[in-house]
This record gives structure tokens, C-alpha cells and sequence, in this order.
């Protein structure tokens, strides 16, 4: 009996079995609109769509901001979320609300925040159009778009593991006489690498797929603004194949971004 009983526990996951139910509906919901997607791909023209001038424009245009964007939420974010998790600030709940507040608002909302900011009429923008310097409507604008939008997401999934691992080894470290920048390098960062790979993934997906802010911040000028959401939005209007080839493209890119960066993360977990 006792043998028994160990066997069930063994196999025993807390789950009720009528969850599996809505899970599966959950599931079907997520996956069935991109099965939708490749029943409507006009495979025998497929090639020719998606690598017209327009289309490899965009996409290039997609990639390159999308690094950047994802770079500059690095240098950014690194910083803000080891300031959340550790800093002894007051108020950091506030604060914390603050930084997500991108992930919660409209991004047209954010992107109009953002023209009115930096636009030329903006009470930042003015002062910078006197300097000679004009950031709507560039490949600049949809940097700053996609890292408005994306931020959030590097600064959660980091702030998430800084909490995890605690500070003890930090603490052991300081006491030998290592410096803070000493301990933040050899130390703080290899302990969070799969928060911070995660917030990685995340944000350079959010990026390659922002929409709202870069049309409202930075406009659709071919070869300068109009990335590859962009270019799917227009053709949806005047070429519907061309339109649904391209939108699997987006799938298929971010679907390898994320495997890849989750099969790296699944792999060091097993090997610890």
C-alpha cells in the first residue's frame, strides 16, 4: 500500500483534470489564426511577394531598428531594473508603475506622448528643431517608438530575476573588498543571464512587431520609417497575398527569435 501510494505521489501534479479543458481552448485560440494564416499564403507566387524592393525595404528597416531599439533598452533597462529590485528608493512602487505604464497604454497613445515630446512643435522637440536637430519622422523616430513600447519588457523579466536570486552573494562578495561594479559584473549579471536573455527576446519581438507609435511618431516613408508591420498594413489595402506572405514572415522570425532564446535557456537550466 505504502509502494503504492509513493507511485501516486510520484505522478501526482495538483492539476485538476476538467483545467486541461480550457487550457486546450486556450491553445486553439493562439494557434488556429496562424493556421489561418498559411491556408491563405499563395504559396506559388510566395517568393516573388516577399521579396519585392518594398518588401525587402521594410524588412531590413525592421531588423536594423529593431536592434537598435533593443541595444538602447540595455543600456537603459539594465540600470532601471537592478534600481527596482535593490535600490532603497522610496516610492519605487510608483515608480515601477511608471515604467509599465508603456505596456498598459494604446501604443497610439504612445506615440502621440512621443510627437508631442520630440515632435518639432514639442516642448522638447522646439529646442532641438533650433539646433538644427529633427528626430519625427526618421529612422531615429522608430527607434525611440519601439523602445518606448518595448522597454517594459526588458525591465520586468530582469527586475522578476534579480528578485529570485537575492543579494547574498553580492553581499559575500562585498564583504571580500570587491568593488560594486566589481560585484554588478562577475556577479549580479551571471546570476541573472536567463532573466535577462528573456527580457532580450521580449523586447527585440515587441520591437520587430511595434505598429502604433512608429505610424503615429514616425510616419510610413519607404526605406526611412516603414517597417515591416507598416508594410503589411498598406499591402492589406492594395495587395492581400502580398500582405499575408509578409505577415508570415513576422511570424516565422519572431517564432525563431523566441525558440531559439528559450531552447538556450532550457538547455543551461538542464545542465545545472
Amino acid at each position: 500500500m505504502q509502494a503504492s501510494a509513493r507511485r501516486s505521489s510520484r505522478g501526482y501534479t495538483g492539476i485538476p483534470r476538467w483545467v486541461y479543458a480550457p487550457a486546450a481552448v486556450g491553445l486553439l485560440f493562439v494557434v488556429v489564426p496562424f493556421i489561418g494564416i498559411l491556408a491563405r499564403v499563395d504559396w506559388a507566387h510566395f517568393v516573388p511577394l516577399i521579396t519585392s524592393e518594398s518588401s525587402l525595404a521594410a524588412l531590413r528597416l525592421s531588423l536594423v531598428t529593431a536592434l537598435a531599439s533593443t541595444v538602447a533598452c540595455v543600456l537603459v533597462g539594465v540600470p532601471m531594473a537592478l534600481v527596482l529590485a535593490r535600490g532603497p528608493l522610496r516610492g519605487r512602487r510608483w515608480l515601477r508603475g511608471l515604467v509599465l505604464l508603456p505596456l498598459v497604454l494604446p501604443p497610439v497613445v504612445g506615440g502621440l506622448a512621443l510627437l508631442y515630446t520630440f515632435g518639432r512643435l514639442g516642448f522638447v522637440g522646439r529646442w532641438l528643431e533650433v539646433a538644427g536637430v529633427q528626430i519625427a519622422f526618421t529612422t531615429t523616430a522608430v527607434v525611440m517608438a519601439q523602445t518606448f513600447v518595448s522597454l517594459p519588457f526588458l525591465v520586468v523579466s530582469l527586475e522578476g530575476a534579480l528578485r529570485t536570486a537575492g543579494g547574498r552573494y553580492e553581499a559575500v562578495a562585498a564583504t571580500l573588498g570587491a568593488a560594486p561594479t566589481h560585484v554588478f559584473r562577475r556577479v549580479t549579471l551571471p546570476l541573472v543571464i536567463p532573466g535577462l536573455a528573456s527580457g532580450l527576446v521580449l523586447s527585440f519581438a515587441r520591437s520587430l512587431g511595434e505598429f502604433g507609435a512608429t505610424l503615429t511618431f514616425a510616419g510610413s516613408l519607404q526605406g526611412v520609417t516603414r517597417t515591416l508591420p507598416l508594410e503589411v498594413y498598406l499591402q492589406r489595402e492594395v495587395d492581400p497575398d502580398a500582405a499575408v506572405a509578409l505577415a508570415l514572415v513576422l511570424v516565422v522570425i519572431a517564432g525563431a527569435v523566441v525558440g531559439i532564446a528559450y531552447g538556450r535557456r532550457a538547455a543551461g537550466a538542464a545542465a545545472l
